[in-house]
């Protein structure tokens, strides 16, 4: 699972007769290190979304936030200097559109969420506009006095 940034618009490829969409994730942490100060580490993910129905490709858009699930790989290798390097990538099983940054400009935004799952099905998770979602809502009675 993968929450983070595009940084960059998605590219969709067809590879044997099948579609793939890939994309790359930043998925920024932050932290304080043992003196106090404030960290951030942002780890990068290749993502490879292979799908037939390729309809949430316009939203893929530099700057959107999306949530991923998928299988993760690490792959190996040697750089030209004979140093060792590794690289994440994410085999996509869903993808969810959380947002958009301001510059991003795509058709991304407020009031709903929308989730991709390998069949290309979107399912909608409609939110009041203060952003909490239909369940958040209905557990306030929970919390009266009463």
């Amino acid at each position: 699972m993968v929450i983070g940034n595009l940084g960059k618009d998605c590219i969709v490829n067809n590879v044997n007769g099948k579609n793939v969409i890939n994309f790359s994730v930043a998925h920024t942490e932050k932290f304080k290190d043992n003196t106090g100060a404030q960290r951030e580490k942002t780890t990068w993910v290749e993502c490879a979304y292979w799908t037939d129905r390729t309809g949430i490709a316009p939203y893929l858009k530099k700057g959107t936030q999306i949530y991923v699930e998928g299988t993760p790989e690490v792959r190996t290798y040697q750089t030209n200097d004979g140093k060792g390097g590794a690289s994440l990538s994410l085999r996509v099983q869903s993808v969810q559109l959380l947002g958009s940054r301001a510059e991003a400009g795509g058709p991304v935004g407020g009031g709903e969420n929308r989730t991709y799952n390998n069949n290309g099905n979107a399912n909608y998770a409609p939110q009041a506009a203060n952003g909490a979602s239909h369940d958040d809502i209905n557990d306030a009675g929970d919390d009266l006095p009463f």
